[in-house]
């Protein structure tokens, strides 16, 4: 078998070569200009891995490019083949077919220098038995694995790039073709970071989509990488692409559409004047799509998983959103037989989208046509979630009239039961809560082999994290009073719009502002002693964690640690099990503390009474416009009590959850120990590339390359443009396009709006921050930020106002700012596309609108 093959080897076929570089083939003997190319066959890896479906974890770690394939490569390229920048590609066998794309599934490498060649070949190898690629044939239905050869092909060093459609992808249309292109390499078309002319013709007819392109991506021909650099101030604002070049693009497309038979998605590269193809597939959006049509959106639950989210957390808190949802569902009565029927629904409510967790909005929506009052549940749950666009569902997956208003008459009377028994459910919750992780505390998880940690998690499980009714049944409650009052409020005061958030300020209730207030607690002792002052303001929070363990300042130590005690699972990230804790690590809290003192951030300068103002304000407006109406008086002055009573509980049970998930943490960090003592693990922190099932049944002879895998992978992610909040795939595809695509996506405007939580207009400096552990203090300007958690919190007093990109009234960063009385707005959308550092805003937080204001 031949080391290497090209367009002029003999009896080239699919099965040894792979789709990508077949269609290369294709194009090469359709005489079109394709940059040289080989590929390096199937057989190449499989001497090397005899069972593709469960390779040897050995096998992969010990994939090697011999001398004879390179020597192969260099020969085929020729004497210029050491000047030269190279792609090194998948091409798998089953590969840009008519109804399985695989784009952005595997590996592909670009403007590779030659002595990087074999290493991105053996990359390419493993990126076929990735987590990823794994999962893109299951829901596909497709064989686990039926092979993948390497396609080697020099780089164009094009003037213009660009991807044309022989079909409108969008609306289908043959009669239409789509072409967009950009200055440069292509690399800022694919990756949505560089604006695009869109071309669409018709014919003879183009209409033309010009943007102004300040920026272009170019080679760097020592390092083999790419730069961005400045667009000719003349070009920025011309067309990248003549008509001429235009209409031999179509002509390109009807050719190829005629041999292969389709419409195709090609890639181009101009260079000196001339077309070449660096790629051609069907156009698998006029086919039937790989699976259903879903949308996916981070709005609120970004505040609990932040950033990157690795696969131990993500594979946990999918089971126990699978368990804890079918447990909703059958308190509203839905039979258990329903709810096997759609196992699937509640398997897959999240999805892990580059390392970022997302919302499955299909399965939201489709759980919640389990129960009657669709149309009336699903607008509470968007509201509540921070959704701002309606999925609608096909009529298959909703009940016919005559069942709804049967399940609802069933369902108004256990819920009438259920508001009845909550109070009492959850006082019995929280005792038991307290009971278990008080049993649990008492273990030194450190000293237990494998087997009994594993034991005792598993236990835990089932003692706690799968009894979650009572916090369940009062988010649904909180979801269906908030609801409530904000329409009575919006009827009584239409000109006040967030009326409705107003009357939430000043519940003293809520837990999430006790660490706040305890911070700060800590930070007036400091203040009023002044060796601990001196102490807090010349040393770093490791060697102030050794003094105080050292005995001295026992009164401050013994607030610090009842601070750790009630609050060290609270952090930054808190429902990560990655994430480091207050308890893990005091010094971390000990810095807060350091930022409040010098800050000059205690009690006696932060007791303001603004949220009492706030609310006593509201509350004014509200029963003036109720005067001589008794009864409306009464019946709003109930809806209000059960919301605040709600409300509170909700954040409230939310800190129980932090708890619950602090002690997985305790348990799965002792478990990392104790298997890198053994030897099965290179360092504790790998457990948290491992999922939950290949914890509980171990199989550790696979770990080793495993891990290395899952670690190099979320590292790429971890550089990668960070996907959009809002965007469809088909089935689990999460190909650039669609991850990428601003389709759908609110225009970012000059003046932008989002949702009042906390009301005051305050003008200021913006300070963008996307880790709250990359400053300490934010000096009075105006936080900026995508989300927050509860973790955040403590920042929030550096702040003269609180804007956030995703979130809903119900986020933690509305109902902490409204505590606080600092003004906030969420739900801000095109809020990071739109201001920077340093940006003047003045935001009204009550309006919800924020106004640039001219820097100077």
């Amino acid at each position: 078998m031949s080391l290497i093959l090209h367009s002029k080897s003999k009896n080239l076929s699919k099965d040894s070569i792979g789709g990508k570089a077949y269609n290369l083939h294709h194009l090469e003997e359709l005489g079109f200009r394709v940059p040289q190319w080989l590929v390096i066959p199937q057989s190449q890896l499989l001497n090397q891995v005899q069972n593709l479906d469960q390779p040897d974890a050995s096998q992969l770690k010990d994939l090697k490019v011999s001398p004879e394939l390179l020597e192969a490569i260099a020969s085929f390229f020729g004497p210029d083949f050491e000047n030269g920048n190279y792609a090194v590609r998948s091409s798998a066998i089953d590969e840009d077919g008519k109804q399985h794309s695989f784009a952005g599934q595997f590996e592909s490498y670009l403007h590779v220098k030659p002595a990087q060649i074999a290493e991105k070949i053996i990359a390419v190898w493993r990126s076929s038995f990735s987590d990823r690629v794994q999962e893109y044939r299951k829901q596909n239905k497709l064989d686990k694995q039926v092979g993948i050869a390497v396609i080697v092909q020099r780089m164009v060093n094009s003037e213009v790039s660009g991807v044309a459609f022989g079909a409108n992808p969008i609306s289908g249309s043959l009669d239409s073709k789509v072409i967009n292109a950009v200055y440069g390499l292509g690399e800022g078309l694919v990756s949505g970071a560089l604006n695009a002319d869109n071309y669409t013709l018709e014919g003879r007819k183009i209409e033309k989509d010009i943007c102004q392109k300040t920026e272009q991506f170019i080679a760097q021909p020592q390092s083999g990488g790419i730069e961005k650099v400045p667009v000719a101030t003349e070009l920025q604002n011309q067309s990248s692409l003549s008509d001429s070049e235009l209409m031999e693009l179509a002509a390109i497309l009807d050719q190829l559409a005629s041999h292969l038979k389709a419409p195709q998605d090609i890639e181009f590269a101009i260079e000196k004047g001339k077309i070449y193809l660096t790629q051609t597939r069907p156009i698998t959006t006029l086919s039937k799509p790989d699976g259903e049509y879903i949308l996916w959106d981070n709005s609120n639950i970004i505040e609990s998983y932040p950033g990157i989210t690795t696969p131990l957390t993500f594979s946990f808190i999918l089971k126990m959103y699978d368990q804890v949802y079918r447990q909703f569902v059958g308190l509203m009565g839905v039979p258990k037989k329903q709810i096997e029927q759609h196992a699937e629904v509640f398997a897959n409510t999240l999805g892990l989208v580059r390392g970022r967790v997302y919302y499955n909005l299909l399965n939201w929506y489709k759980m919640l046509a389990m129960l009657p009052g669709y149309s009336i549940n699903a607008e509470n749950m968007e509201r509540m979630m921070g959704v701002k666009e309606r999925f609608d569902l096909k009529e298959k997956f909703t009940m016919n009239k005559g069942r709804a208003r049967y399940r609802m008459v069933l369902m108004v009377l256990q819920m009438l039961s259920l508001q009845v028994q909550l109070p009492s459910r959850r006082k019995r919750f929280l005792k038991h809560l307290n009971k278990v992780i008080s049993h649990y505390k008492k273990i030194d998880f450190k000293q237990l082999s494998a087997d009994d940690i594993i034991q005792h998690y598993q236990n835990f499980e089932q003692d706690l994290l799968l009894k979650w009714k009572a916090p369940l049944i009062n988010d649904f409650f909180a979801m269906i009073w908030f609801g409530l009052l904000e329409k009575q409020s919006q009827q009584l005061c239409p000109q006040e719009p967030n009326l409705h958030n107003d009357l939430l300020c000043g519940s003293q209730d809520i837990i999430s502002v006790e660490p706040i207030h305890r911070s700060m607690a800590i930070a007036q002792m400091v203040h009023d002693d002044a060796a601990a002052k001196e102490l807090f303001l010349k040393e770093e929070p490791r060697q102030i964690w050794q003094r105080l363990q050292s005995g001295n300042y026992p009164k401050l130590k013994a607030k610090v640690e009842e601070y750790l005690s009630k609050f060290g699972d609270r952090c930054i990230g808190e429902l990560k099990l990655e994430s480091y804790s207050y308890a893990q690590k005091p010094e971390l809290f000990l810095k807060l503390i350091k930022t409040y003192v010098q800050q000059g951030i205690h009690l006696k300068n932060q007791e303001s009474g603004i949220e009492d103002e706030i609310r006593n304000r509201a509350e004014e407006k509200v029963f003036s416009a109720l005067s001589r109406k008794p009864f409306k008086r009464w019946w709003f002055k109930f809806i209000l009590k059960m919301t605040r009573d709600l409300v509170s509980n909700r954040e409230n049970l939310r800190f129980e959850r932090t708890r619950g998930f602090g002690m997985v943490r305790t348990m799965m960090n002792a478990l990392g120990e104790v298997w890198n003592r053994e030897g099965l693990l290179p360092e504790p922190r790998a457990i948290f590339y491992l999922k939950l099932d290949e914890i509980l049944e171990p199989k550790p002879e696979r770990w080793s390359q495993l891990i290395q895998e899952r670690q190099e992978e979320f590292d790429r992610y971890r550089k990668q443009e960070i996907p959009k909040e809002r965007f469809y795939t088909y089935g689990y595809n999460f190909k650039d396009e669609y991850i990428y695509s601003q389709e759908k996506l609110e225009a970012a405007l000059d003046d932008l709006k989002g949702v009042g939580c906390c009301p005051g207009i305050v003008e200021g400096q913006v300070q963008v921050v996307m880790d709250p552990q990359e400053l300490d203090s934010l000096n009075g300007k105006i936080l900026v930020t995508s989300s927050t958690d509860p973790g955040w919190v403590t920042l929030f007093p550096t702040a003269s106002a609180i804007v956030v990109e995703r979130g809903s009234l119900l986020s933690h960063s509305a109902i902490v700012s409204r505590e606080m009385g600092i003004p906030c707005i969420v739900g801000v959308s095109g809020l990071l596309r739109s201001l920077k550092t340093g940006d003047k805003i003045k935001m009204d937080g009550s309006s919800g609108i924020i106004k640039r204001l001219e820097n100077g």
